[in-house]
């Protein structure tokens, strides 16, 4: 089989990797329009239910891809200035452009052909292959191109973001909430390596506007938000790379594929970033498809077919609980009245799929402290 692959971001090179792994004799190309070596973003991170999928699927695999990355037991949430640890929720994460490092290796060793800087406008010419995976992002043109056959929608989300890097090293997953004179400023922040934190701002539209930071230019809105987090920096800046801030944007597809075309990750559907790794639901996505080219190797519909049953319901799932968190996020302001620690047991069954005896087995401590302040809470 000649397989074509647009998008070199985690989705479209793992898929590579497994389908030229298990069919050495296939001929493999994965399209990125970047260069090698280019990243936008710092870190990624990782639950360790997360990650059980991919231990599952292909553990020497999965050994590797874990080697290096930072490891932490535990998330804070930061309310009032008062840390509340919450135990019982293992983390990993690495640095973005390590991660697609790694996998560029992995591909080269199974055979698969990189063409970067290899920007794809046209499809005709890659769909002569007899399978186009489109992995190109939230953004996919191929999906514009084709979205009478696909029939994506939309939600945009109110929020404004910023991507920040950082030198101070945040052990913890940490959620930050800072009140300031304009309103909330939200920090999502974790330590990827050794020597550098991602360190994700977030905040309303109206906060945003009344701060004027639609006004600002990029360096001056930099030291803005510097002095917003002052506290929680201890004196480290904030590093930017294409750091402009943007809304979270919500993409799903009522067809994932069309003809010989097939969605992967964020061209399939987007969550937001304080649920779910993109990442970790783009490499779902090509075990799944692998999976359905390994049952199904003579027959694309069926391997098509095979790929969908298997991830559409827990892909509706994870969209309708990363709904329920932006939800949250977009009216904090109403939870400002909150003690830390209703606070953060608030945040933690946001979504409605964590109980009250979920959070007591993963963390009976911090359970043991609500109940002595409100009393065991209803399931």
């Amino acid at each position: 089989m000649d397989i074509n692959i647009v998008g070199g971001g985690p989705g479209g090179l793992f898929i590579s990797y497994l389908i030229k792994k298990r069919f050495p004799q296939w001929t493999v190309r994965v399209f990125e329009q970047n260069d090698a070596g280019a990243t936008y973003g710092w870190g990624v991170v990782f639950s360790d239910v997360a990650l059980s999928f991919l231990q599952k699927s292909d553990p020497a695999f999965f050994q590797r891809f874990t080697a290096d990355h930072v490891h932490s037991d535990y998330m804070e949430i930061v309310h009032r200035g008062v840390h509340v640890p919450i135990h019982g929720n293992r983390f990993s994460r690495v640095a973005r452009i390590a991660l697609l490092q790694f996998l560029h290796v992995e591909c080269r060793s199974a055979g698969v052909e990189l063409l970067f800087n290899t920007r794809v406008d046209d499809l005709r010419a890659l769909r002569q292959a007899d399978l186009v995976v489109v992995a190109d992002g939230v953004n996919s043109r191929i999906r514009t191109q084709h979205a009478q056959a696909f029939k994506p929608s939309f939600v945009q989300r109110r929020n404004k973001f910023a991507w920040y890097g950082t030198r101070k090293l945040f052990h913890a997953v940490s959620l930050i909430f800072r009140e300031t004179e304009f309103g909330v400023f939200i920090a999502h922040s974790y330590q990827y390596s050794d020597q550098m934190s991602t360190f994700l701002i977030e905040t309303d539209p109206e906060t945003w506007a009344r701060a004027g930071l639609g006004e600002m230019n990029d360096a001056d809105s930099r030291i803005f938000c510097e002095k917003v987090f002052a506290d929680d920096l201890d004196g480290n800046g904030l590093l930017s790379n294409k750091s402009t801030w943007f809304e979270a944007l919500t993409v799903k597809n009522e067809n994932w594929h069309h003809e010989n075309m097939v969605l992967i990750g964020d061209a399939l559907r987007s969550v937001h970033f304080s649920l779910g790794s993109g990442t970790r639901m783009a490499m779902e996505d090509s075990i799944a498809l692998h999976e359905g080219l390994c049952a199904h190797t003579t027959d694309l519909a069926a391997a098509f077919g095979h790929f969908e049953a298997s991830r559409r319901t827990a892909s509706d799932r994870f969209q309708q609980a990363a709904a329920k968190s932006l939800d949250w996020y977009e009216n904090v302001g109403d939870k400002r009245h909150l003690d830390p620690i209703a606070f953060t047991y608030d945040y933690m069954r946001r979504t409605g799929r964590v109980t009250h005896d979920d959070l007591r087995k993963r963390d009976p401590e911090f359970v043991r402290q609500y109940e002595l302040l409100y009393g065991e809470a209803v399931n």
